[in-house]
């Protein structure tokens, strides 16, 4: 072979090697699917329910049949609080990288008298943390029954609200509209009439997925 067959040769190969690193390099750029992390607690955890029949997992279903290209994390634990889940959160954060975080967590801080200045800092302290880290954040609103007390109910119920406009994210006022707020409600909870029986989450699922999909487009 030639010496000018050779070089050209060589120079073929290095133009081939350069097309396919920047093949390769466009494709590191290119933008992953996006990742939705669900921060919750046994309304998010399917409790009391078989496994794939709660809202979250509707959720990843509803995504196939819409084709919305995205992945769920459901880092849902039974019994969590606002402080539990703040604590949770900077771990999750870093090992998911999620586009949203959908926070759903503070019934069980109601459920245990918890000062209700102490959710709301939990609650706004998840929420920068994760709008820190790039994320979008909806709040999953939650309300307590009236033998609370008309100005505690009150004031619990605007709490998400209030952080919800200080951070600017956004906003499901109430997770279980539908649900809990209905004339047959008894006939949609289990037997605690705390957690809501499997076919009632295809109506929290309906809640939540519009304001979900609006942040995830």
């Amino acid at each position: 072979m030639g010496l000018s067959v050779v070089r050209r040769h060589c120079i073929a190969l290095l133009i081939l090697a350069s097309f396919a690193g920047a093949n390769t390099a466009h494709a590191k750029e290119s933008p992953a699917s996006a990742k939705v992390l669900v921060l919750g607690d046994s309304l998010s955890a399917e409790y009391g329910l078989k496994r794939g029949t709660g809202w979250v997992a509707l959720m990843e279903q509803r995504m196939a049949t819409d084709k919305v290209a995205a992945t769920v994390v459901n880092a849902s634990i039974s019994g969590d609080t606002t402080s539990g889940g703040r604590s949770r959160l900077p771990a999750l954060l870093a090992q998911h990288k999620p586009t949203v975080v959908v926070i759903e967590l503070g019934g069980n801080d109601a459920l245990r008298g918890l000062p209700l200045s102490m959710t709301q800092d939990n609650l706004l302290a998840m929420t920068q943390a994760a709008q820190a880290s790039g994320a979008k954040v909806l709040l999953a609103g939650m309300q307590v029954p009236p033998n609370y007390g008309q100005d505690y109910t009150k004031r619990f119920s605007e709490t998400f609200s209030t952080v919800a406009k200080t951070t600017k994210a956004a906003l499901v006022p109430f997770l279980l509209k539908g649900v809990a707020d209905v004339p047959n409600a008894a006939a949609l909870f289990q037997a605690d009439r705390i957690h809501p029986k499997e076919e009632a989450h295809p109506t929290i699922l309906n809640t939540m997925w519009p304001a979900i999909k609006n942040l995830l487009r």
